[in-house]
């Protein structure tokens, strides 16, 4: 049995049991907040005016080293806000058919509680380090659940975020090579870029994040809806066979071999949870270092972040749909690209390249930087230079992988790192359920 298929049965395996859990986690947290996406909508305006009011960013507070809570949430935006939104629905598609773009986009819609409670716990739970640092996440709050599942967490997600780095840099890569560049020089620039913020620490991410994130999100976002608006009656049939499949399995066409209802469920959360990353509670690492006085407002910065995430998501998957890529061939994670390169041969390549560009750019700098402050949490803060340097190693090598390898390979790692956060915070709620109150 070769690796691909030793791979596909692990996952086959581990399928079933964490869909639920991950469903079900997300279900029971909206009952438990009395569905705190929609009543936490005004505080979440009132957070905005206050914040863009605001003249002086205060980065440290005394000798505790934290950050802006805007620059807080832009960081964490920049690992959930990336080439996944782009490319992760019509993986979706591909596997599950039109239904998945639904189940993905209902997941975000519960998903978010899942992320609001993660945050709020991470900035009850973070700590300050001997030199200053604040840190928090999953590996602090899981603690108070239990030992087993923190070391379990820290072990399995230090790897996991250079995995998401490989899987960045291996789809950049591709994409470039239509192009005619070469995957290994691809690899070395990201590698060389993600090195230079690393070494600015806390405050150079959340600069840069904090400008990159908001200009990459419009400048995708206003070409993507020319695209799609361009064929009004397009765009109406593929909004048709979304709802057709969400109930009813798919029927094969073109390359695509069909889906089951179950596939579509499975293959739409899954890429939910790479999008948002709501439910395994990394984006709650960046929000632990924010200086905000309540916990539960930066849960509502974080919850609403995943507005854009569900936006972003749609109108990808949408654009698959609407030019009909995904229909045709193997698996490869270019259809965005093919589907852009379609609809505007010059202009269309360029706008698609330069996003998809920045989009990776902070994506693997966001994680990189989560994995690193994963890896001091483990470490104390010793050998933290050897993660980097491994890391940046990573991300150049992840540009020649297998595709298919690269995105199995995350799946796993996906569902490993899932279980104890998912049970964890689900403990937390219940016990602790007036730390979530509005």
């Amino acid at each position: 049995m070769d690796m691909l298929a030793q791979l596909y049965l692990i996952k086959d395996i581990m399928d079933f049991p964490t869909t639920m859990l991950f469903f079900v986690v997300s279900l029971l947290l909206t009952f438990k907040t009395r569905f705190i996406q929609i009543r936490a909508l005004p505080r979440f305006i009132s957070l905005i005016t206050d914040g863009m009011k605001r003249k002086e960013v205060r980065c440290d507070e005394g000798q505790v080293k934290t950050i802006d809570a805007f620059h807080a949430l832009f960081t964490a935006m920049s690992t959930t806000i990336g080439i996944g939104n782009l490319v992760g629905p019509s993986v979706a598609i591909f596997a599950g058919g039109p239904g998945a773009l639904f189940w993905l986009l209902l997941y975000i819609f519960f998903g978010s509680v899942t992320k609001f409670v993660e945050v709020v716990f991470a900035m009850i739970n973070r700590v300050k380090t001997d030199n200053g640092h604040m840190v928090g996440g999953p590996m602090q709050y899981l603690q108070k659940v239990s030992k087993v599942f923190a070391y379990w967490f820290m072990y399995v997600m230090a790897i996991l975020f250079v995995g998401w780095s490989m899987v960045q840099s291996n789809t950049l890569a591709a994409i470039y090579a239509q192009e005619g560049i070469p995957q290994w020089a691809t690899g070395i620039v990201l590698a060389l870029l993600t090195l230079y913020v690393l070494k600015g620490g806390a405050k150079r991410v959340g600069n840069v994040a904090s400008k990159l994130v908001p200009v990459m999100f419009f400048f995708y976002v206003i070409f993507a809806l020319l695209i799609l608006f361009r064929d009004p009656l397009a765009l109406q049939v593929a909004l048709l066979r979304i709802g057709r499949c969400i109930l009813n399995p798919a029927a094969p066409v073109g390359g695509f071999l069909g889906a089951s209802v179950y596939q579509a469920i499975r293959c739409g959360l899954y890429r939910g949870v790479f999008i948002t990353e709501a439910g395994l509670g990394t984006s709650s690492i960046a929000h632990a270092m924010a200086d905000s006085k309540r916990p539960v407002d930066q849960g509502v910065l974080a919850m609403f972040s995943m507005a854009a995430d569900a936006l972003l998501a749609a109108i990808s998957g949408l654009i698959v749909l609407v030019t009909g890529v995904w229909e045709y061939g193997a698996f490869r994670s270019t259809f965005i690209y093919e589907a852009f390169k379609m609809q505007a041969p010059v202009f269309g390549q360029f706008v698609l390249l330069v996003s998809i560009s920045l989009f990776v750019v902070t994506t693997i700098i966001g994680n990189s930087f989560n994995g690193r402050q994963t890896f001091a949490s483990i470490t104390n803060f010793r050998w933290v230079n050897w993660y980097i340097g491994f890391t940046i190693f990573m991300t150049f090598i992840g540009a020649m992988l297998h595709v298919e390898f690269a995105w199995l390979m995350m799946d796993i790692l996906i569902t490993l790192v899932a279980i104890p956060n998912l049970i964890g915070i689900t403990i937390l709620a219940f016990r602790h359920p007036h730390e979530i109150e509005l």
